[in-house]
Formats: structure tokens, sequence, C-alpha cells
């Protein structure tokens, strides 16, 4: 638990599923103020049915420059303000670089790019007037190293990594920014890609043997997050088993 965490008015993207919940839950435990923002409706319903102490859930797709927008001036109505922005919203395909049509490409880069740089801004000119903040971007070891049939998705995990060690440069030192890189986490959208015999293939590659627990990824962000990383920024922070390794 992180003393300096309590009170602090907190959004997650993609919030109600996989990594992104389970670091919405931790921030509740941290007793911040938590908002779910989410493109599945069912799913908010669903987080928020589980644990009533999040503040509200937002239904909005990231890859909406208005959506976004919206949604943060909601959020401003329901906190006055904000802290903490977990950057997490994603989406992957697993497919052959020579089968990614345009439609493809376009879609994660949409939602995986330009999401982050929608919610980024709208936090920094929430976060700028009152000279402190911390966004968390999550990235991915995709963004630092060649996962095959991931083309699209690794290339827009590695622009997120610089995207905030850029920011991360502009906005020192009132702005703390940092990539989380986390490798296998067994998360919904990681189920429904892989077979089980794929995940045992996988497992077999990490030093560690298996993949992560989403909450063990939560414990990174609310570190991050926390006064205890205070000279932690512009960075990509790894939680990949030694899978890199």
């Amino acid at each position: 638990m992180y003393d300096d965490l309590k009170g602090k008015r907190v959004v997650v993207t993609g919030g109600a599923s996989g990594i992104g919940l389970a670091v919405a839950r931790r921030f509740v435990s941290e007793n911040c103020k938590v908002v779910i923002l989410d493109r599945n409706q069912e799913a908010i319903d669903t987080a928020r049915a589980e644990r009533p102490e999040f503040a509200d859930g937002i239904c909005a797709d990231v890859s909406s420059q208005d959506e976004v927008k919206a949604a943060f001036e909601q959020i401003d109505q329901l906190m006055g303000g904000l802290d903490i922005l977990i950057s997490n919203a994603g989406i992957s395909v697993r497919k052959p670089f020579t089968e990614v049509d345009y439609a493809q490409w376009s879609k994660i880069m949409r939602v995986n790019l330009d999401g982050m740089f929608f919610c980024a801004r709208a936090a920094i000119q929430r976060m700028e007037p009152q000279r402190s903040g911390v966004i968390l971007f999550t990235a991915s070891t995709s963004g630092l190293a060649a996962n095959p049939n991931y083309a699209d998705y690794s290339a827009s995990k590695a622009a997120i990594i610089n995207l905030a060690r850029t920011i991360a440069w502009e906005c020192a030192p009132w702005l703390r920014i940092n990539a989380v890189c986390p490798g296998y986490v067994m998360t919904p959208m990681q189920k429904a890609e892989y077979t089980a015999e794929m995940i045992d293939e996988v497992n077999s590659h990490i030093p560690m043997g298996r993949h992560a627990n989403p909450e063990e990824l939560a414990a990174v962000y609310a570190f991050l997050a926390s006064s205890e990383a205070s000279y932690i920024t512009g960075t990509a922070i790894i939680a990949d088993g030694g899978g890199i390794a």
C-alpha cells in the first residue's frame, strides 16, 4: 500500500477487463477515486457490479477524438480533475504481415496509438494547471523486440514507448510518464488468441515458466504512480518474467 495514493483521482482506459480491470481494482484498494473507461458497456456494468467502489464507468472508444473529449468532460464533472491516467486500452490481431490489410493496420494504430495520444493530451490539459500528474502507458515487450505475427501491434507499441519518452522530456519536472511493457499476461484477450498448446509453448520460453497474472502487473502500475517512483520518468518498465532476457 502507498499512503500517498490515497484520494488520488485516477482514470483507467480499457479498465473493464484484463490488465486494466486489475489496475483499476488495485487503485481502488489504494483508496483512490477511480473511473474506468471502456468501449464495452456490458463489461463496464459487470465490473461496477463486482466493485461498487468505482466512482463511475464511462463507455467510450479511445480511437475517437470526440468520444475521448466527451469522456474527459464527464470525468471533470465526476472528479473535478485528474491526478493519474492509466492509458491502457489496446487491441491486437494475430496474423502474418503479408496477410495484414490496411483496414486492420489502421484499426490497430487508431486504438493503440491514436488512443494514447487523445487520452494523454486530454489528461495533460487537466494536469498542467495543477503542475502535477502521472501518466502510465501500457506498451509491450513487443515494442522492444520482434514478435512474429504482430507487426502492426508491435509497431504501435514501439511508437507508444517513444511517445512516452518525448512527453516526459517536454513536461518534466511536473509530469511523470512511463511506458509499462508487459510480456505474456493471462488476460481474456490472450485466451482468445492462444490455444492451451500455444500457451504451453510460450511458457516454455519464459524463465519464470508461466504467464503473469494481471494483478502482478497492477502492482507495477501502483508503484510507478506512487511517490516511491518519484525519479522514474521517460522510460520503459519491463515486466515479462525474464522473457526479454
